[in-house]
């Protein structure tokens, strides 16, 4: 079977290696603004909750995104749908070096629904939302893409590669964002790591087609990539969807632990320089380890749950028992706050992200399990926007709990919890992992 795949051409893995890239400037321009948190704060003299404000916009730009991407895609189609996400959220990537200048009028507007900030805090909420409204087309479009170009058997595998471009993003991000600050200023990081996805758009306009209308596609690709029947489309309502108590274990599952990813993406850069004085000069390599170990993590869980499953272990106790190694791994990062070691913490932070990819493996199989094919899209949509509008509450709360409190470690304690709790949810609802009774 491999000689035959690669015998038939080559073309769609052009495409995937395309989907590969965006996905890890994706996530380079997302984290940015956390590396950067300390400089923008003392050049500018934010408060937490100013920060926790500017992370909250992105949030909910991403949640509200969220709901609408797919179908704009659809309606555009994937090439000019994944043109337009990408020149949105590269611009507004860009735009945060203007965000200062930008704040006069967004001030303005803001002030219309009663919110007052200064201007640079205006003008970073404007920037930070337009960077989530474009950001939230970039799965939808890029699982558009594959299903368009490879067929059941292979799509898969091809998701897996380009959603491994997340984690060469936030493993890119901690090393060449510092030395670009460093060397140009915050001005221009903001405007190189923004400029990357405009390369990108250079690259994918000139190339994209669909394969029937490709011209590098030979006709053993095509014939390779429609040789199995399309997938059923059915639309399903979200209505429907949470009439059924599957659809809240997994929504729910999202929205207590997809804001602890993000608490690690946005806010441990601050917490090292806080806690152990890490500067840009040195904060890259701890947050290296961390996303390193966090790669390790998601294979980890993945393969517990197929090895658990192989020994011949129904999928409720193996997801279920996979969930829970996970979640006790995340349980020792209530003790970063108080070793005294900055690698210790590292080591415990790195743990608990680690235990986080893990768990989201596993936790993205619940939709496989308990839906029909034609669903399983609709199901993590939902997700997706439960777990982003977690990532708003947590943006509040940790903005909140650091200006009053000065420290994490009420944060991390209920980090370190949340895991626990949210597998209790999901045993609640779903004692056993049985197929929801979906009518269309």
């Amino acid at each position: 079977m491999p000689s035959r795949r690669s015998s038939v051409g080559y073309v769609r893995w052009i495409v995937c290696a395309l989907l590969f890239v965006a996905a890890t400037v994706n996530y380079v321009d997302r984290q940015v603004i956390g590396l950067l948190k300390p400089t923008l704060q003392h050049e500018f003299g934010w408060s937490e909750i100013d920060y926790a404000d500017i992370v909250f916009s992105f949030q909910l730009a991403y949640a509200v995104g969220y709901l609408f991407a797919g179908r704009v895609i659809d309606w555009l189609g994937t090439k000019r749908g994944f043109a337009l996400a990408i020149v949105i959220w590269s611009l507004a990537a860009i735009g945060h070096a203007e965000a200062p200048a930008a704040g006069t009028w967004a001030r303005h507007v803001l002030a219309m629904f009663g919110l007052g900030y200064s201007t640079s805090v205006a003008g970073f909420i404007l920037m930070r939302f337009l960077l989530g409204l474009g950001e939230s087309g970039s799965f939808p479009a890029s699982i558009k893409t594959v299903a368009e170009w490879f067929p059941r058997r292979e799509r898969a595998f091809a998701t897996g590669i380009f959603n491994s471009g997340t984690n060469i993003g936030a493993l890119v991000t901690p090393l060449v964002v510092p030395w670009l600050t460093i060397t140009y200023g915050w001005y221009w990081a903001f405007v190189a790591t923004g400029g990357i996805g405009l390369l990108w758009l250079a690259l994918w306009l000139p190339f994209y087609r669909a394969p029937e209308d490709h011209p590098a596609v030979s006709a053993a690709e095509l014939a390779y990539i429609r040789s199995e029947p399309p997938d059923k489309v059915v639309q399903v309502s979200w209505l429907t969807l949470l009439r059924h108590r599957q659809a809240w274990a997994f929504a729910l599952g999202k929205f207590l632990t997809d804001p602890i990813w993000w608490l690690y993406l946005f806010w441990i850069p601050d917490f090292l320089g806080r806690r152990y004085g890490l500067t840009l000069t040195n904060v890259g390599p701890p947050l290296v380890v961390i996303y390193f170990m966090a790669d390790f993590g998601s294979i980890g869980g993945g393969w517990l749950s197929s090895f658990l499953l192989g020994r011949g272990w129904s999928p409720n106790r193996a997801r279920k028992t996979a969930l829970l190694v996970c979640a006790l791994a995340v349980t020792p990062m209530v003790f970063a706050t108080s070793v005294k070691d900055v690698w210790s913490a590292v080591a415990l932070i790195g743990l608990a992200a680690a235990a986080h990819q893990g768990w989201s493996a596993n936790l993205f199989t619940l939709p496989s399990d308990t839906f029909p094919r034609f669903a399983i899209g609709s199901v993590v949509g939902l997700g997706g926007t439960a777990g982003a509008i977690g990532g708003m509450l947590i943006a509040k709360v940790t903005g909140y709990v650091l200006e009053t409190v000065g420290s994490y470690w009420p944060v991390f304690i209920a980090a370190s919890v949340t895991y626990l709790f949210a597998l209790l949810v999901i045993h609640l609802l779903v004692p056993r992992l049985e197929p929801a009774r979906l009518r269309t």
